[in-house]
């Protein structure tokens, strides 16, 4: 099979052929049909996290594809089922995360593409009790960008606790922004897009975003409090900068939810005094379970949100990354095989 492979952290990917993986126990064999370009796939490429994976290794998680093959205790009614390959490859079914619902959080979870090999492949292994069926209604092509950028954004806005008629930021309309926009807005949020992309903004705006800001041209916080303040700031970008924008365009009550994980070490200043007068809170919000993941492939199939992405093929992969890293792709790059 044909593959893309991180060799070391300062190398391009490499495409090379390789043997066709076995599933093990409790494992399937996933024929590739589609798998999308994530911002963290370059993060893992390039070693830019404190946990490193160990090169060489194939990322990718966000994979669609048939199941060709199973693994000693999968029954065989998975064969020919369509799933999807989530960054939650695994997690241990035991923790109290897990039981209680946030398997997201398990300490012992395996991760596609960082662990283990992902879904830059024409196959791909994956734990059965990983992945998660994608409906008839849902194309590959986009259930791809939903593995990961839908049910993260889908995950971010949930835990906000978002109410009908509250102002949304979403700092960075891409990939990710575009659909949390569109999440956003189905549970009743007034929404404000801020990027520094015209494309983006015009984006944004035509998915219903009732403003948007060029970062770029125009101060956010000033521009977000002129507009009454955010009940809640979603941050999706790979740099630091806004999300202590997005900290100081709150008003009281607010929420800020991190989501983008920019690279090395980096930190926001949260000042205390203002946080405790002005209730603030601050949220870490991490990709989403199975039972998200569904959620969003359900709502995809019934027609509410729509997906923005370009396909591409694998062995452009570097190119790929030079694209996404550009800034200039308007949201998702999918690879199709």
């Amino acid at each position: 099979m044909k593959a893309a492979v991180v060799t070391g952290f300062d190398k391009p990917l490499e495409i090379r052929d390789m043997p066709i993986p076995r599933p093990g126990p409790g494992q399937v064999l996933v024929r590739m049909k589609a798998s999308g370009l994530c911002h963290t796939d370059i993060h893992a490429a390039r070693g830019d996290w404190p946990v490193k994976p160990r090169p060489p290794f194939v990322p990718g998680h966000e994979g669609v594809g048939t199941v060709e093959r199973t693994g000693d205790g999968v029954p065989e009614e998975w064969l020919g089922t369509r799933v999807a390959i989530p960054w939650l490859g695994s997690a241990c079914g035991r923790c109290r995360y897990c039981v209680s619902g946030r398997e997201t959080l398990c300490e012992s979870q395996i991760n596609s593409g960082y662990s283990v090999d992902g879904a830059y492949a024409e196959y791909a292994v994956a734990y059965v009790n990983g992945v998660v069926e994608v409906p008839d209604g849902v194309s590959s092509f986009d259930a791809a960008p939903l593995t990961c950028a839908g049910v993260t954004t889908y995950k971010a806005i949930k835990v906000a606790g978002v109410t009908p008629a509250e102002r949304v930021a979403v700092f960075g309309v891409g990939g990710l922004g575009h659909l949390a926009v569109q999440y956003a807005r189905l549970v009743g949020g007034f929404v404000t897009a801020v990027d520094i992309e015209q494309d983006k903004l015009h984006m944004a705006e035509k998915l219903g975003a009732d403003q948007v800001v060029d970062a770029r041209a125009a101060d956010p916080v000033k521009e977000i409090r002129q507009a009454g303040g955010a009940d809640v700031a979603v941050v999706l970008t790979a740099s630091a900068e806004p999300f202590e924008q997005a900290y100081r365009s709150l008003r009281r009550g607010g929420r800020l939810v991190c989501v983008g994980l920019p690279a090395g070490d980096a930190a926001i200043r949260v000042p205390i005094f203002e946080t405790v007068l002005g209730g603030i809170s601050v949220i870490g919000s991490i990709v989403g379970t199975r039972q998200d993941l569904a959620e969003v492939f359900a709502l995809h199939a019934a027609g509410r949100t729509q997906v923005n992405a370009e396909p591409r093929v694998l062995e452009d992969v570097n190119a790929c990354f030079d694209e996404v890293l550009s800034g200039h792709v308007a949201a998702r790059l999918v690879f199709q095989f």
